[in-house]
């Protein structure tokens, strides 16, 4: 498909096109700014009216403005404080992918999905699963962010610095095919389509599927995913509904090779692993083992010691890796009233997963010889639980408890597989599920079981003031049992993490037209987690027999206010904060990331971050609206690293913490007069440090994305909303690198953990909505 004239048409017309943000102050006032909401395609967001904290909301035609099939992550990056990052287009290659709140990176938020925990969103899987999987992005109805604190009764036990809801639509209410097909660069392929049932007298579902096949941006590979997802409403009686969903998925892709500055500058932006050349993998493995730089023994061969130009490493390209991973996730809710002014909600689920992370190693040779062998990081997850929720609305008062329990078992597993004897061919693929290892390193069997409660009073004063009251407790119980070998090399026995009174007070006063002040205090902590890779059981036996008895659970105490203004054409946020995280846990290195040694956890002091933030949106008319955020952020280091005898070994007081940017700002702009509808969108961020020291860091950077497109409007329902459309990922083509922290952070100089952003991306797309 030749897309140059798409590029120019689309690269012309983003220049004076741009997003939509139409403004939906709350539900209440919904039909009160109907007159300037922007037709169907325009973004909508809320600024959190009537909430105690910051909080910002979108909603599912935000999402249809990305890239289709694209994480629902891009949509939120123009939020005030958020930052998002990825190595692909799509934000979906989770390796890569990377958001914070306020400096706070994303194994210390929270992330639901109706209701249900996603876990810390971590690569390694050991208690959720990454959103991107957990539903297909066009199934997404809203998604709110709460920059600070989220709502006290949130199912999650890693909030330290906000949260990130995800609501699924609800299924239509008259029967209807909605659908979509992508096509642009690197063969990209994305495919997505649904069929909702329509209301059946007080029954109403939908069924939907996606596909999605890109090959990599550079190098030799692909993202590959399949998923389906199902949801049904019942009415069951006047006040009583029963929601339930079905989500698969299942995702194979290549990884990108990981740099360090110095492998940017001397391989290049386009430099990736070696996937199509075995020949050159097994040479450049020979000559490591040959310097003694892997490790592996290997008998006489005509590689020699001297790497062939422009390799000094086997580090710098590997031969293959990817990530494969197949999810089920299930739940079903019950909820209505009890009284006139009661109303309860009970709610289970399931998740279950599979995964494998693959690496063709040259540090470890295969039965046969080949200084080169197949490693994998395995996953296996089962978890349960219920959600329980009752609200009571006694005149003024409106009383709220959450009961959340879940219990998760874990089985993980590092093993090695034969790449065989040949040095023209590999004997397997790293995007295949693989049996039969020569070797275990360690096989563990985890369990956590998690009990959290909260209670919570909303008092309104009067109609302008409320305050809102409330305590959290939660207890976090993990064991670590080997399967194979036993004992085996890492950390087995118990630990826990508890605290069961964590406050949290919010006031409310209202000036009227719009305008409202607010403000929060709130007390959380990251419960510990469970795991080969993370966490406390990520060491060696002896290691956990010094630490366990001295790790405290990490705690922020979150300080925040601010001033909401305006209905309408004009609305915004402005807010300020100040965090103080404590008892800061850092997994110190020991040795190279990607080689998997045993980390040592330790205490290492306190955080401030203190910071200011402002969101803007405007409509002067119907068809075109303006948003603009702004966040300033100064997220520092406390303390110095200190060992057991209380000596300084790494002087990082008053340093900045990593993968911080000082700023960041978003600015886009959006028309839609209901048939042409066009996106523009700035993203704007400051440089990071990759080490605690500060010694390193990468440069900041402006990147543009775009979109435009011709809907058809019609009173045939099977036309109306046919759309074709075009869009862009870094429009201006930048160079720039989008991850930082693939492989760790490490105290100082250049390290292996740095992934450069896709080039410039074009798609087309074909649509029909409801």
């Amino acid at each position: 498909m030749n897309l140059s004239a798409l590029r120019l048409a689309l690269l012309a017309s983003t220049l004076v096109a741009a997003p939509a943000l139409a403004a939906m102050p709350t539900d209440a006032a919904a039909d009160a700014a109907a007159d300037v909401a922007a037709t169907e395609d325009a973004e909508i967001v809320v600024y959190g009216k009537g909430e105690v904290r910051q909080v910002t909301e979108i909603k599912a035609d935000d999402i249809r403005l990305t890239v289709p099939g694209a994480s629902p992550f891009i949509a939120i990056q123009k939020l005030p404080g958020v930052n998002f990052q990825s190595a692909d287009p799509f934000g979906v290659y989770e390796w890569s992918t990377r958001i914070t709140l306020r400096g706070f990176n994303q194994n210390q938020l929270g992330f639901t999905l109706d209701g249900v925990p996603l876990g810390d969103m971590s690569y390694g899987n050991t208690n959720g699963l990454h959103i991107s999987r957990a539903i297909i992005a066009d199934n997404i109805g809203r998604t709110r962010v709460s920059q600070g604190a989220g709502a006290l009764g949130t199912a999650s036990t890693s909030n330290l610095g906000g949260t990130i809801e995800f609501f699924s639509r609800a299924p239509q209410d008259e029967l209807g095919i909605a659908a979509n097909a992508t096509y642009g660069d690197n063969d990209t392929l994305r495919l997505f389509g649904t069929l909702d049932t329509g209301d059946l007298g007080g029954f109403k579902a939908y069924l939907s599927a996606a596909y999605l096949t890109a090959d990599k941006w550079k190098g030799v590979g692909v993202q590959r995913a399949t998923q389906v997802n199902a949801k049904a409403v019942a009415t069951l009686a006047d006040d009583v509904t029963f929601t339930a969903f079905v989500n698969f998925t299942d995702r194979k892709e290549n990884d990108y090779q990981d740099f360090s500055q110095e492998m940017l500058g001397r391989l290049g932006y386009f430099a990736d692993n070696i996937s199509d050349n075995w020949p050159l993998a097994v040479r450049l493995a020979f000559i490591g083992a040959n310097r003694g730089n892997t490790g592996v023994a290997v008998g006489p061969n005509s590689f020699g010691t001297v790497f062939p130009a422009p390799y000094t490493s086997v580090d710098d390209a590997y031969f293959d890796a990817a990530g494969l991973r197949r999810d089920w996730l299930a739940g079903g809710r019950l909820e209505g009233k009890l009284t006139d002014q009661v109303t309860a909600g009970v709610q289970l689920y399931y998740h279950s997963n599979k995964g494998q992370g693959s690496w063709i190693t040259p540090y470890r040779a295969s039965p046969g010889g080949l200084p080169l062998s197949f490693r994998t990081t395995e996953y296996e997850i089962s978890r349960i639980g219920v959600l329980g929720d009752v609200t009571a609305t006694l005149g003024a008062n409106t009383l709220r408890l959450n009961v959340w329990y879940e219990n998760v078992d874990f089985e993980q597993a590092r093993r090695f597989y034969d790449m065989g004897t040949s040095q023209t061919t590999p004997l397997t693929s790293a995007l295949t599920y693989q049996s039969n290892p020569f070797f275990t390193q360690w096989n563990n069997d985890y369990n956590t079981r998690t009990f959290q409660f909260a209670v919570q009073d909303q008092w309104d004063v009067s109609d302008a003031f409320s305050i809102s009251v409330g305590v959290k407790g939660q207890s976090v119980k993990l064991r670590a049992a080997a399967i194979n070998p036993v004992p085996g090399p890492l950390a087995l026995g118990r630990i826990k993490s508890e605290d069961l009174f964590m406050p949290q007070v919010g006031l409310l006063y209202k000036l009227g037209g719009g305008n409202e002040l607010f403000a929060n205090f709130t007390e959380n902590q990251r419960a510990f987690t469970a795991a080969a890779t993370t966490g406390p059981f990520a060491t060696s036996a002896a290691g956990f027999a010094v630490i366990a008895s001295q790790l405290r659970p990490e705690k922020t105490n979150t300080f925040e206010g601010g001033f909401r203004f305006g209905e309408g054409r004009l609305s915004g946020v402005v807010a300020a904060y100040l965090v103080n995280f404590s008892n800061r846990l850092l997994s110190i290195p020991q040795g190279p990331g990607i080689v998997g040694n045993a980390s040592l956890l330790s205490n290492v002091g306190d955080v401030r971050s203190i910071g200011a933030e402002i969101g803007l949106q405007w409509q002067p008319v119907k068809a075109f609206t303006a948003t603009a955020s702004y966040a300033y952020n100064e997220n520092t280091y406390r303390d110095d690293v200190r060992n057991a005898a209380g000596t300084v070994i790494q002087a990082i007081r008053g340093r900045t913490v990593v993968d911080s940017p000082r700023s960041i700002a978003n600015l886009e702009l959006a028309y839609d007069d209901g048939h042409f509808y066009g996106r523009a969108n700035a993203n704007a961020m400051s440089g990071r440090f990759f080490t605690f020291s500060n010694d390193r860091e990468v440069g900041g950077r402006v990147v543009v994305d775009g979109k435009i497109g011709y809907r058809v409007t019609s009173d045939n329902r099977w036309l109306n909303g046919l759309a074709i459309e075009a869009s862009a990922s870094n429009l201006f083509d930048r160079r720039y690198v989008a991850t930082i922290g693939s492989n760790g952070f490490g105290f100082s100089g250049d390290n292996q953990t740095l992934l450069p952003a896709a080039p410039r991306q074009f798609f087309l797309t074909l649509r029909k909505d409801f």
